[in-house]
């Protein structure tokens, strides 16, 4: 336990963004960081969705948080309970009182479960399943497995959530399961989707309409789960542009939850007041706080209009390094985030689309020569074992 302990950097939250900002700043020079977080496992959730397929083994998403902690930076074992940016001070959990001089939000993204009625209450049926929660990832990947015949639907909530394109993928990988079984013309698939194109992006839209035809998978758009009946198996899925409502029985169904951002941040003065997730307010380029110039955001709980990804992280946390740093030597911030985010869209079980978009919603491909906007099998692997290795010896140590 650490009381009433002083930073010079304070970074809340030891996920990828706050792991990924800790490590540059060491590289920076940086002394006296600290990084309050009290998991101790640390998770690589984009392979999540793999896990859930049967796709990756559940050994290859997490490590022990112990190993990935930053040289020279403590490691605060609390979780914060509030933020006082007019005093400069973080309290915890165990009544800890943390100062600073600067502060690095990013506690990432909260699951709202209860938003939907009866959503938590179906997560504890067998036929309900969610790989939004690492612990149903092996029940999502036995459903699919045990499934001949009958309704399989997912769903995906409107507003931000982290990964969007993780409602889509997880049903792309059942379907193509199925077609391996020779079982796919028995089952229905139905995808319910908030948006009115199957992606924000066009090029990338176009793509996944081929993909959704190829499988026969029934896509509900404008759409979205506002009721689970799990004793009856029933989902009402409400149609925004017809304002209409249906129920759907379903066997099985992948369910993801409306997300915001923690609600002990939305009671922080560092909440953007305009925002309805009620994120922390960031300017969108330099990812400095709009009110608090020793404050800054990233990763999932930002109030950035960027899509939630590790990618972004990966281009947002030298941003936020290289202008904390001018910060704290009274210069102008020389940085600047322009909303790049890439969804790996799995659209088979060994292909994969690369969807690389920034803030103007056009592609914004990174890989030269080939083309990422077709689903393709190098970018299978590029997903199952390029990025994960990426991640853990490269972007955690701040030198990606």
């Amino acid at each position: 336990m650490v009381r009433d302990r002083h930073f010079k950097v304070l970074v809340i939250g030891a996920g990828s963004a706050g792991i990924s900002v800790a490590a540059r700043l060491r590289r920076q020079g940086v002394d006296d960081v600290g990084i309050l977080d009290p998991s101790e496992t640390h998770y690589y959730q984009p392979l999540w969705t793999l896990v859930g397929a049967g796709c990756a083994p559940e050994k290859a998403a997490h490590r022990p948080m112990a190993g990935l902690i930053p040289q020279g930076v403590t490691w605060v074992r609390e979780a914060a309970t509030d933020i006082d940016p007019d005093a400069n001070t973080v309290t915890t959990t165990e009544g800890s009182t943390l100062s600073y001089d600067y502060l690095v939000v990013c506690p990432g993204i909260q699951l709202d479960w209860d938003k939907i009625p009866g959503m938590a209450e179906a997560l504890t049926t067998d036929a309900v399943s969610s790989n939004y929660r690492f612990d149903l990832t092996a029940r999502t990947w036995s459903r699919i497995q045990a499934m001949r015949s009958g309704t399989a639907v997912f769903t995906m909530p409107a507003a931000p959530i982290k990964c969007a394109g993780a409602p889509q993928k997880i049903a792309y990988l059942a379907a193509d399961y199925w077609r391996q079984q020779g079982t796919l013309e028995d089952i229905r698939i139905v995808l319910v989707l908030p948006t009115p194109g199957m992606f924000g992006v066009p090029v990338f839209a176009q793509e996944l309409e081929r993909v959704v035809e190829k499988y026969g998978i029934e896509v509900h758009k404008n759409s979205e789960a506002v009721e689970i009946d799990p004793a009856n198996q029933q989902v009402v899925v409400a149609d925004h542009a017809n304002d209409t409502k249906q129920s759907i029985g379903y066997d099985f169904m992948h369910v993801v939850p409306p997300q915001s951002a923690p609600d002990w941040l939305k009671a922080t003065p560092l909440s953007d007041p305009d925002n309805a997730g009620g994120y922390v307010g960031v300017d969108k380029n330099t990812m400095q706080h709009t009110r608090y110039p020793n404050v800054f955001s990233l990763g999932d709980a930002g109030s950035t209009p960027n899509s939630k990804t590790g990618a972004a992280i990966r281009k947002q946390a030298p941003v936020v390094v290289a202008n904390l740093v001018a910060a704290m030597a009274g210069k102008p911030l020389p940085a600047s985030y322009g909303g790049y985010a890439s969804c790996p869209l799995t659209t088979a079980r060994d292909k994969m689309l690369l969807a690389e978009f920034d803030y103007t919603m056009e592609p914004a491909p990174s890989i030269p020569v080939i083309d990422t906007t077709k689903e393709r099998r190098d970018m299978w692997y590029l997903k199952r074992y390029g990025l994960p290795a990426l991640y853990w010896n490269l972007m955690l140590k701040g030198r990606a």
